[in-house]
């Protein structure tokens, strides 16, 4: 079938809106009809190559859609449903999966970053040339043919943009709180970057009972959305930031400090915004090849724990509806993430507000 996506040929180009061939659903796929994308910066990773990528490619991790048709074998989905994309599929049955760490397994890394199907051919092409798939998902398409691994069925009464969104920036930020960190009520916690994953992170915090909030960003537009999310105070990205913090927080320093921002120089930041016994939790994506220098002194003396956090460390099968009845139960109040809406031609423009750093998330909507 044909279809209009945006393509990425090489690194620091804007996408291309083009038309490309989409080849049926193979065993254990699905033909998802895409309703809403979210503009993320891990996207934006692979377009500066910070994120190396086989191209031409179609990326858009961020998604949600219906599912129109499913290839042999697939037993998870029907047509009809409202599914939300998961970018980090999990076969059930690796060390990882058995362990309950299924955002660590490894079944599909190859693939994905091959840009490929599992079977290692692309259901993308162009006049006969493969176009790579991102995340296995390749979402900023009219349809896209992803594994039945990467759908998780949501409850219709969810709209499309926010299940989007819970299938990445909310799972990222509100899983970083309460699967990896573990945010215990009454705690004091900063978050590092108010962008999709760090408002979610507030979300998450608030939902935990955190006493203390304090949002952090170089934007200082971002205060009110920081706020409404949840935050109960916010301080501008400077050289006072840390003794700020410790100010709020009775001179120790917070008891948990998320970065959801990706940049060495922050991380080490977050080191210090943390009290001596605290936790650092790393949720933002480095560039590859990029290192953070984290002394080693200061971690054993303070007794500081340091936690890297991958997609929440998510079980997306029960973490995905699990934020949606939350989202319609009103304990989740995931419409305040979303800024702005764009169609997909409009793509390089939802980028360009992104990186300006004003609002939430931007959603491309089919």
């Amino acid at each position: 079938m044909k279809i209009k996506a945006a393509v990425f040929y090489k690194p620091n180009t804007p996408f291309q809106i083009e038309t490309l061939d989409l080849a049926k659903p193979r065993s254990g796929e699905v033909l998802v009809r895409v309703g809403a994308v979210g503009v993320c910066h891990s996207d934006w990773h692979v377009m500066t190559g910070a994120t190396p990528h086989p191209v031409p490619c179609v990326v858009g991790h961020e998604g949600a859609g219906t599912v129109e048709t499913v290839g042999a074998g697939v037993n998870r989905v029907r047509v009809g449903d409202h599914v939300a994309l998961n970018w980090a599929p999990n076969c059930g049955t690796c060390f990882y999966c058995m362990n309950g760490r299924p955002s660590l397994c490894a079944t599909y890394v190859g693939p994905i970053w091959a840009g490929t199907m599992m079977d290692g051919t692309t259901r993308l092409s162009k006049d006969g040339t493969p176009v790579y798939h991102f995340s296995s998902l390749a979402c900023f398409a009219e349809y896209a043919v992803v594994p039945q691994e990467c759908c998780v069925p949501i409850r219709n009464e969810v709209p499309l943009p926010i299940a989007a969104l819970i299938g990445c920036a909310v799972t990222t930020g509100v899983g970083a709180v309460l699967n990896t960190a573990r945010v215990k009520k009454g705690s004091s916690v900063v978050v590092y970057g108010a962008g999709g994953v760090g408002l979610s992170i507030i979300l998450g915090a608030r939902y935990a009972a955190a006493d203390r909030i304090i949002a952090i960003d170089r934007t200082t537009a971002k205060r009110e959305i920081a706020l409404r999310c949840g935050a109960t105070d916010f301080l501008p990205a400077d050289e006072r930031t840390v003794s700020q913090i410790q100010s709020l927080t009775e001179g120790r320093g917070a008891d948990y400090v998320f970065e959801a921002i990706g940049l060495p120089m922050v991380q080490e930041e977050c080191l210090h915004a943390a009290r001596p016994g605290g936790t650092i939790v790393l949720a933002g994506i480095s560039p590859v090849g990029s290192n953070t220098n984290l002394p080693g002194a200061i971690i054993t003396r303070q007794e500081k724990t340091i936690m890297g956090s991958y997609y929440g460390t998510a079980n997306t099968s029960a973490d995905f509806p699990l934020y949606a009845d939350l989202y319609l139960q009103g304990k989740l109040t995931l419409d305040l993430l979303i800024s702005k809406q764009y169609s997909l031609d409009r793509i390089n423009e939802a980028y360009a507000d992104m990186l300006t750093g004003d609002g939430g998330r931007g959603v491309v909507v089919f």
